[in-house]
C-alpha cells in the first residue's frame, strides 16, 4: 500500500460514510499529525440550521486520532487496530461550523501506556480556533 500523504482516512479508520467525519490524513510528525474533513450535509451529526452539533467535535478529534493511528500502523506493517473513545477532558468550543466548512485537526499524542493513550486535539476553520479539547482512548 502507497502510505504517501495527503491520504484517504478511509483506508485508515474503520468508521464509513456518513459516520466518517474526517477526509484525508495531510501531516505527519512523529506521533502527531494534521488531518482535513469537511462538514457534509448529510452527516447525522448536523440539525436543521446546518450548524454541526458539538457532540460531533469530541467524534472529529476522536477520528483524527484514529486516522493517525491507523497510518503509524500500516506504516508498521501491522494491520489498523480498533480503538475505544474512553473518556473526554476539557473540550471547549469557541465557534461554530456549518455545513461546508472545511477543517483542520491537528492531534498531538501526550502519552501511551499499556493500550492507552491521550491525545489533545485543536480543531480548526481557515485562521480560526472552533474547538480544543484532551481524548483518552483504549486501543485494542
Amino acid at each position: 500500500m502507497n502510505l504517501s500523504l495527503p491520504m484517504a482516512a478511509e483506508a485508515l479508520v474503520p468508521h464509513r460514510l456518513p459516520m466518517r467525519l474526517v477526509e484525508r490524513l495531510l501531516e505527519i510528525d512523529g506521533q502527531n499529525g494534521v488531518v482535513e474533513a469537511l462538514v457534509r450535509a448529510d452527516c447525522p451529526l448536523v440539525d436543521e440550521q446546518g450548524q454541526l452539533e458539538d457532540v460531533a467535535l469530541i467524534e472529529l478529534i476522536a477520528q483524527s486520532f484514529a486516522a493517525l493511528r491507523g497510518y503509524l500502523d500500516r506504516r508498521a506493517g501491522f494491520p489498523v487496530r480498533q480503538g475505544f473513545l474512553v473518556g473526554i477532558k476539557k473540550l471547549v468550543r469557541l465557534h461554530s461550523t456549518r455545513v461546508g466548512d472545511c477543517l483542520q485537526i491537528h492531534i498531538r499524542t501526550l502519552a501511551e501506556l499499556d493500550g492507552f493513550a491521550v491525545a489533545d486535539g485543536e480543531i480548526w476553520t481557515d485562521k480560526t480556533l472552533i474547538a480544543r479539547g484532551e481524548i483518552k482512548i483504549w486501543i485494542n
